[in-house]
């Protein structure tokens, strides 16, 4: 694994019935949260044995087939691509989650298993109950994030990046977090936008083996990284679009995250954002594209009250603040543009 220049900072003292969240998200930095969840009862069947957790975790399961990567032996636990990076190195099963934990549990002390990755399983769907024990207290912040859990092996998540805000709570198995600030996006060489091995765009570095030749720019991200290895317990804030590189260090790893967004439901991903300039602007030529970056930082990145401090308030209309039936309308509008 590369080394990076920094440490994530840590927070002590945490508990899951006192998250410092306010502290978090106006600091917009990450932080280890140590000990966070050391009282979950995951955590400790985790501290048991491998065998306890998985026990622990199929006493919730109701039987519906959960979705997971399955990769053989030669993958060595990275889900990626293949070698023209138009298809992935794993496939999608569907099974019984117990029938995934037996598979896992019957290749623990393979030296070179095969890999399963069991990525963002919503917790209340396919584990009910298991809540009421493992959970953290966002109700005092007036959010409810819904619980995902990931499960695997020795597995890797590549680097990548997330709209929502993040908080990884490491359950079972330590955990190896590395962290990039968003503007690091141009010397992580992310791959393809479709298809990716988790719904995200990923670096295509391999953080283990590094080809400098291949990925120069990749020197300058170790520059600007953080890491901290998780026990069982701890936990890591990930602020919104920072990108991390997450490894299993352990046989047997799971992990239950939150994530939740700093806006509105009403308020789509900007994604959608990407997706529609990709078609609409970027092969213009050169000179209406920065004439376009113009318009851009005039109503977007701009200041919000700039664009309109010289209009009449009846005469802002989407400029104004958007709420819920302002959204309904742009959205109306979009569909109706775009089947034109």
């Amino acid at each position: 694994m590369v080394e990076v220049a920094g440490k994530i900072r840590v927070i002590e003292g945490c508990r899951g019935n006192a998250l410092p969240l306010d502290e978090l998200l106006a600091s917009g930095q990450p932080a280890v949260l140590k000990g966070l969840v050391s009282d979950w009862a995951l955590v400790r069947a985790g501290l048991e044995s491998d065998a306890a957790a998985m026990r622990y975790l199929q006493s919730f399961d109701n039987g519906k087939p959960v979705q997971y990567n399955f990769g053989e032996p030669h993958v060595a636990g990275r889900p990626f691509y293949n070698e023209d990076f138009t298809d992935l190195n794993t496939t999608v099963r569907r099974d019984p989650l117990s029938k995934v934990l037996s598979e896992i549990e019957s290749h623990l002390n393979d030296e070179r298993p095969p890999t399963f990755y069991v990525a963002s399983l919503l917790v209340d769907s396919c584990l009910p109950g298991f809540r009421s024990q493992n959970q953290l207290d966002f109700a005092a912040h007036g959010i409810d994030p819904p619980p995902g859990i990931w499960i695997g092996n020795r597995t890797i998540a590549s680097c990548h990046y997330d709209a929502p805000n993040n908080i990884a709570c490491c359950a079972v198995g330590r955990r190896r977090f590395t962290l990039f600030p968003p503007e690091q996006i141009f010397n992580l060489y992310p791959g393809p936008l479709e298809p990716t091995p988790g719904g995200q765009a990923i670096s295509v570095v391999d953080f283990d083996n590094p080809d400098f030749e291949k990925h120069p720019r990749f020197r300058e991200a170790l520059n600007a990284g953080l890491t901290a290895v998780l026990e069982p317990g701890d936990a890591v804030f990930i602020p919104s679009m920072w990108w991390h590189h997450v490894e299993g260090l352990s046989s047997f790893n799971a992990l239950v995250n939150y994530w939740w967004s700093s806006m509105p439901a009403y308020i789509p991903t900007p994604m959608n954002v990407l997706y529609h300039a990709l078609w609409t602007l970027r092969h213009r030529p050169e000179r209406e594209k920065q004439a376009w970056r113009e318009v851009f930082d005039y109503y977007v990145f701009g200041s919000a009250q700039h664009a309109v401090e010289h209009l009449p308030e009846r005469a802002r209309g989407i400029l104004d603040p958007i709420d819920d039936a302002r959204a309904r309308q742009i959205r109306a509008m979009l569909i109706n543009k775009l089947n034109h």
